[in-house]
């Protein structure tokens, strides 16, 4: 079914007057079945519709909400609306006469209601098909059908959205879809939600009565196409297998390496680099392209034989960036989630960090992508999927892991030799996952192919330039999940427009179907079951502690404790943190529970996390005292009672999250000032603080401490503030700045810049005040007029901005060694230095980084 506006197209709008009529057509068989589909038709003003309506509180839901509007109708003023506007949305091919229309199967029609501000009530119809309706993430549009094959060689069809205009039809369909909170509501109201919820959860528990095995074919392939633009034809790499794939999953990394592609996340290679897919899918069968999700250069698209389209459903995408902060899209992953049949799938592409001694760091890489990248599901009620939560997981990319211990000589011997085992035991990836580091419960196939990466672009020669690169297999595909085959895994060594070698890896998955007949007759007695059940029991669990206490939070360090709750009720229960009165959210923003809502077992046990994580949003009012590591959860059993837990706790106060004012203040690290002194120093406006010593510093000393460390020991170093640091040394350096000890500040120059970058982005008020904002923006193109904002700054946040400036210029006078610019330095500084009070749009952002651009020029006096 359809859930967002993005989702969807309109199909059609149908009034709902006082004329309007519901009246149920199913036949005597389908009423005779307890969960059949419920047919109706809908009368109205000039024709009438019929509608098929699946099972469950949605439709129940569905029917009432149609009722209230019509009731609604029948209580407004005699003179009824006329509903003119209607016409302009109707498709021409209706002409004048009735309306007369069945609706399509189960699974591609949704139906809702939207109030319409002037003219009264109107039905919603919307229609999706499970494969032409889904959009890309990262940009607009339609999402093209991709036949391939001797007669449509990569063709390429656009559907349009036959007579109706788009500006109007988008508005409408914007305002049928409900909001979260709406749909969370509804889904918790008892005669809803519980019910079907707890079916759905015995269903999934019963699934091998009522499903059998089916094995599909899936062809997964990975090319980190070095930014480079298609020169050859992919049919050597995707059409490489002797029967057509059912499935193909294709993944790039390093679409564009520009910089309009890494800050603005644009590029023309996309279009590129699909059509180039669709033209080298195996010829022997019709695919149609699912899904298209990209960030920045990684890239991944997912095509389906046509025949198997109509049974992909519950699609998704998502991206997450693991650059620098935790947030640039240079590296990170994207993947989608799916049901195919009654299977979860999940595939992920991902680019890991690069070097041959960063393999902790590729490891904080995908641990980051496993705990960040969550799949909102269709239903809002229901907690994010994680990647694990999925029957399979196919996970492809550059992941960077090298070959360690052997020089460059040793591993081209061993490679002439062909002995691939000795040379797979010198493999980071094979070494972490031995150590169980990463992908923990992952498979992959023997290795038995030439490392791909890196040769010379154009040819099959090893790396010669002067950084003489010691061959690896950087590309690689793993899975996770039962019932899955490799039939074969291989490079491909006749592409030659990349430094990588493509590869691929054909696996041959069982995929669980469902029998008909076994589902209806255990349907039927879950129902009857619960009916037995919901009459005698109420639901109860038992907690594993009601207390829970967190010792020395500190900044961007998480911290869990386990609830655990075991259901000794008679029956199945459903839980769930709700908030308390008059508050917005069940918990503070500090602290999560994972999951905050579920389904038990009768007997089982759920593990909850209660996880503490303090962040550049919560610090600022942890420092100044103003909120405390204290809070009451409401655990609230569906149809039971509530339980009342504690959380307390204590956080030491950091640099980061404080303001500059206060930090001037401060001669000794913070956290060897009294806490009162803290919260005197944040407690008034600015104007009216106390001055706690006789000269404040003219720049907190923190920043000082970071930027001198960078001065001295970073000038010439590469990829400066682009490539991130490590978490482990972050949490050395924040330490150290908070505490003064050691002396001298821990860590490699990455993770020193990276700090830098993350103490700008959490000071409460940025360098250039909120209020100031406005003003930058008017005057960008003028360097005197920039020049006279800045000189209105007060004077520790002036002193900063021209220290900060300062220093950049420095960086950029060793540019040929570092490989900065204007540009990449603008782009990142602006973003941190000259922050929106809103939200801001791209029009902002560049006029931002235009305004400090002025003071980066060598020339500026």
């Amino acid at each position: 079914m359809a859930i967002t506006g993005e989702d969807v197209t309109l199909e059609d709008i149908f009034p709902i007057s006082n004329d309007f009529a519901v009246v149920e057509v199913s036949s005597a068989d389908e009423l005779s079945f307890v969960g059949a589909d419920t047919r109706v038709r809908l009368n109205f003003q000039d024709g009438e519709l019929e509608v098929r309506l699946p099972f469950g509180s949605h439709s129940r839901l569905f029917l009432s909400e149609v009722n209230r509007a019509w009731s609604d109708v029948c209580k407004s003023p005699k003179e009824a609306p006329k509903f003119e506007w209607l016409h302009k949305y109707r498709k021409a091919s209706k002409g004048q006469g009735g309306v007369k229309q069945t609706l399509a199967p189960l699974g591609t029609t949704h139906t809702r209601i939207s109030q319409h501000k002037k003219t009264g009530n109107s039905l919603n119809t919307v229609s999706r098909s499970p494969v032409e309706g889904n959009k890309r993430v990262n940009s607009g549009g339609e999402f093209p059908r991709v036949e391939s094959g001797p007669e449509s060689q990569g063709k390429v069809k656009r559907e349009g959205w036959d007579e109706l205009k788009r500006e109007g039809r988008d508005d409408l369909v914007r305002q049928s879809s409900h909001t979260a909170s709406n749909k969370a509501t509804m889904l918790a109201m008892p005669q809803f939600g519980l019910r079907d919820n707890l079916v759905r959860c015995e269903l999934l528990k019963n699934e091998d009565i009522y499903t059998y095995l089916e094995n599909f074919s899936f062809f997964l392939g990975t090319y980190n196409v070095n930014g480079q633009t298609p020169k050859e034809g992919l049919r050597p790499w995707l059409g490489s297998t002797s029967t057509p794939p059912d499935m193909y999953c294709v993944g790039f990394q390093e679409l564009d390496l520009s910089k309009e592609a890494f800050f603005f996340n644009d590029t023309p290679k996309e279009t590129e680099w699909m059509k180039a897919v669709s033209e080298g899918l195996h010829p022997d069968a019709k695919y149609a392209l699912v899904k298209l999700v990209r960030l920045v250069g990684i890239m991944l698209l997912f095509y389906v034989r046509n025949e198997h389209a109509k049974h992909i459903s519950e699609m998704e995408a998502e991206t997450v960036g693991t650059g620098i902060m935790g947030r640039m899209g240079n590296k990170g992953a994207v993947a989608i989630r799916f049901r195919f049949h009654n299977s979860d799938i999940c595939v992920v592409n991902s680019h890991l960090a690069a070097h041959i001694e960063e393999y902790e760091r590729r490891n904080q890489d995908y641990k980051d992508i496993c705990s960040r990248l969550l799949f909102h599901q269709h239903d809002p009620a229901l907690a994010p999927l994680t990647i694990m939560k999925h029957d399979v997981v196919l996970w492809l990319g550059d992941l960077n892991y090298r070959l360690s211990d052997l020089d460059v000589d040793n591993v081209k011997d061993l490679i002439a030799k062909k002995d691939f085992e000795k040379l797979h035991s010198y493999d980071q990836l094979k070494r972490q996952i031995d150590e169980e580091a990463v992908f923990v419960g992952f498979v992959e196939g023997e290795i038995c192919f030439l490392p791909t990466y890196k040769y010379d672009t154009g040819s099959d020669q090893w790396d010669t330039s002067e950084k003489c690169r010691v061959p690896a297999w950087c590309d690689r595909i793993l899975w996770r999940g039962k019932n899955v085959r490799q039939l074969h895994y291989q490079s491909h060594m006749a592409l030659k427009t990349s430094d990588h070698k493509p590869v691929s890896s054909l696996l041959e998955i069982g995929i669980k179907l469902v029998n008909e007949e076994s589902y209806k007759k255990t349907f039927e007695e879950i129902v009857r079951s619960l009916d037995k059940m919901e009459n005698e029991c109420i639901p109860s669990v038992t907690l594993s502690s009601r207390e829970f206490q967190f010792k020395d939070v500190k900044f961007m360090q998480h911290q869990a404790e386990t609830l655990t709750l075991h259901n000794d009720g008679q029956v199945p229960c459903q839980f769930e943190f709700i908030q308390k009165l008059d508050e917005p959210t069940y918990c503070k923003p500090w602290l999560t529970a994972n999951p905050a809502k579920g389904f038990i077992a009768q007997g089982g046990n759920m593990d909850i996390d209660l996880e503490v994580f303090v962040n550049r949003s919560t610090a600022t009012e942890l420092n100044a005292g103003r909120q405390k590591i204290e809070d009451i959860l409401v655990l609230h059993l569906e149809r039971g009672k509530d339980y009342f837990l504690s959380v307390s706790g204590n956080y030491l106060p950091s640099c980061f999250g404080s303001s500059i004012q206060t930090l001037c203040q401060l001669r000794d690290p913070i956290q060897e000032m009294p806490l009162e002194t803290i919260r005197e120093l944040t407690s008034s406006g600015d104007e009216t603080r106390t001055l706690i010593i006789d000269k404040p510093l003219d720049i907190p000393k923190e920043i000082w401490q970071m930027v001198d460390h960078l001065y001295r020991n970073a000038p010439k170093q590469g990829e400066l503030f682009q490539q991130p640091g490590r978490r482990s040394e972050f949490l050395e350096i924040r330490d150290c700045l908070d505490t003064g000890m050691p002396d001298s500040l821990p860590g490699s120059n990455h993770s020193v810049a990276e700090a830098l970058l993350i103490f700008l982005d959490a000071l409460p008020e940025p360098v250039v005040p909120f209020s100031l904002y406005q003003q930058c923006l008017e005057c960008c193109s003028n360097t005197s007029q920039c020049k006279k904002v800045v000189s209105l700054l007060p004077q520790c946040h002036k002193n900063v901005f021209n220290y900060i400036a300062a220093f950049l210029r420095e960086l950029l006078k060793h540019s040929t060694h570092n490989s900065l610019d204007v540009n990449i330095l603008a782009t990142i500084f602006a973003a941190l230095l000259l922050r929106s009070p809103t939200k801001q749009d791209l029009a902002e952002k560049r006029k931002t980084q235009e305004f400090f651009q002025h003071f980066l020029v060598q020339d500026l006096s």
